[in-house]
């Protein structure tokens, strides 16, 4: 089968555009033209009758022929000092047009110079404010801060590739390792080897499902189910879960929960909010040295449940704390500061939100602990389809 060629279709070149000053000062002639017109026939219209009028007013015979010769010098002064008075607004017009445009053109070309940079890769781009107007300027905050964003977002995408490398890079090494040394007959397939690939593939399809799961959280496509669920039911079991791992680790982990907080109910899917405990502990433990102490508190505020983890471990610095619930994002210096894929907290914040509540982290500076408080609605039939209908 033979396929004809396509002709290709000729491109359509727009015509080149006038330069900002060229067009105001177009529009600007076509005011002035627009009023000199408009100026000329009220003249030629009104003047004459009017100035006729007022020289039979003063005296003037009607018919005589100086009469006429004064309304004829009446009408070529009148349009000569019209036309006078136009070329001179003309020509102020242009001046003042070509330097307010100049004015404006400047932060333009900043601003569209600073945009070519950030499209070839240049996030750090910035424009100063132009003193041209508040508009400029807020044009000016608002590609700054769209530049800080994109730069924000390179940024994490790079520290994502480089830290999803890294996690991948000791499994694998490891699967590869083993494959060679089966290969080579240095190894043999017993229960020993069986253990460690089974062991890095379960890392592997973890961190594979931790992938999935922080693009469904940061996309807004978490699922839950929420139930109505006992303060007491749901934070007792959790905690109670973690006590050997932290036993293990030679820390100490303190449950509080006042009576008349026990008593209350929350509207929450419970798999995801002991999730969201599970991630905070295994945080707090791996970041807490041994003879320290981690503390669960649950407290009630107005209609909210507010369930505070704290430890006195390593802390969190000023420079990452705002980062703490980004994708990957592990800082500190502590014993925990290297261990985990990053992902925990992220998808936590996004759980808590979902179920209508908020996730906040708070440090006094390094080696001085920190604190993590999960704030939720406690549970109110009313706005339980509103919460989680609009999620």
């Amino acid at each position: 089968m033979t396929v004809a060629a396509r002709r290709p279709r000729p491109s359509l070149r727009l015509p080149a555009r006038r330069s900002l000053p060229g067009r105001l000062l177009l529009a600007q002639s076509v005011v002035l033209l627009a009023g000199f017109l408009t100026a000329g026939a009220v003249a030629a219209i009104v003047g004459p009758p009017l100035f006729h009028h007022h020289l039979l007013q003063a005296g003037a015979p009607p018919s005589e022929p100086e009469m006429h010769h004064v309304e004829e010098a009446y009408r070529i002064a009148s349009l000569l000092s019209l036309g006078v008075a136009v070329a001179i607004a003309g020509l102020c017009a242009a001046i003042a047009t070509w330097l307010f445009a100049m004015r404006l053109r400047r932060p333009f070309a900043a601003l569209t110079r600073a945009a070519e940079r950030v499209r070839h890769g240049d996030y750090a781009a910035r424009v100063r404010p132009a003193e041209a107007g508040p508009e400029l300027d807020a044009l000016a905050d608002a590609f700054n801060s769209m530049a800080s964003r994109i730069e924000h977002t390179e940024d994490t995408r790079r520290r994502l590739l480089a830290d999803l490398a890294h996690e991948l890079r000791t499994p694998i090494a490891t699967l590869g390792a083993w494959a060679e040394g089966l290969d080579d007959g240095v190894a043999v397939w017993d229960a020993d080897s069986a253990a460690v690939v089974h062991l890095q593939i379960a890392r592997l399809q973890r961190l594979a499902a931790d992938l999935g799961e922080v693009s469904r959280a940061e996309e807004g496509r978490l699922s839950v189910d929420p139930v109505r669920i006992g303060v007491a039911e749901l934070v007792g079991p959790c905690v109670r879960s973690h006590e050997a791992r932290f036993d293990e680790a030679g820390v100490r982990l303190a449950l509080d929960v006042p009576d008349a907080t026990a008593s209350e109910h929350l509207h929450v899917d419970r798999e995801r909010i002991d999730q969201v405990l599970t991630n905070l502990l295994d945080n707090a433990r791996r970041h807490t040295g041994r003879g320290g102490r981690v503390e669960v508190m649950v407290r009630r505020t107005a209609d909210v449940l507010e369930m505070w983890v704290s430890d006195d471990g390593a802390g969190i610095a000023p420079d990452d704390l705002p980062h703490v619930f980004e994708r990957f994002y592990r800082g500190g210096t502590g014993p925990g500061a290297s261990i985990g894929s990053g992902i925990g907290l992220t998808i936590s914040r996004a759980i808590v939100e979902a179920h209508g509540g908020s996730l906040t982290a708070s440090s006094d500076g390094p080696g001085r602990g920190a604190t993590f408080v999960v704030r939720l609605p406690l549970a109110d039939d009313r706005n339980l389809d509103r919460i989680f209908i609009e999620r």
